[in-house]
């Protein structure tokens, strides 16, 4: 019988944090260049968008967040100081008649921003993924009430096709590491 040898863990980088992200002299790891990657240190968890789907119906309180989405009060914890620390809610104080001081939860003007990403997902879930029944929630026009979706727009204000969109690289763009030879 033969042992064989362990495993060595994958090299990482340390966890970036919210704070070290929005440094601008801290130093960036390669893997961490691209706004989709830094986003996702953000936004990465599966219940952040189930709290942010909550907040843009109108949830502000931890107690209204843990029981609409049945989330351990540690991780709905959590995910609330990392969007409060990123910047998508702000945390202000309340306090009922003979209750302790609690906190308020409110969409920021960057948090609001990620109404796109909401409905982006949504649309695809959609389509490709929907519920029996059909949709829960429709995308609509406040103003008119016609119906919405979600799609590129140019800097022109005109539609552009999924098709015709291509993502470029930018001379930002990190470089593959070197392999060691």
């Amino acid at each position: 019988m033969t042992a064989e040898s362990p495993r060595k863990p994958a090299r990482t980088s340390p966890k970036a944090t919210v704070a070290s992200l929005r440094e601008p002299d801290a130093p960036t790891p390669p893997e961490l260049m691209c706004s989709i990657a830094r986003s996702l240190c953000v936004l990465g968890e599966r219940w952040t968008f189930l709290i942010l789907r909550e907040a843009f119906f109108g949830v502000t309180r931890f107690s209204e967040f843990r029981d609409r989405l049945g989330v351990a009060p540690d991780v709905l914890t959590e995910r609330l100081a990392t969007l409060t620390e990123a910047g998508v809610l702000t945390r202000e104080p309340y306090q009922e008649p003979g209750r302790r001081a609690r906190y308020a939860y409110q969409l920021t003007p960057a948090g609001r921003e990620l109404q796109v990403v909401l409905g982006s997902l949504q649309q695809w879930g959609d389509e490709h993924l929907p519920p029996p029944g059909g949709p829960t929630v429709d995308r609509r026009a406040r103003d008119s009430g016609r119906p919405l979706h979600i799609g590129f727009v140019d800097d022109q204000g005109h539609e552009v096709a999924v098709g015709d969109v291509e993502f470029a690289r930018t001379a930002n763009y990190p470089s593959a590491p070197a392999s060691g030879v």
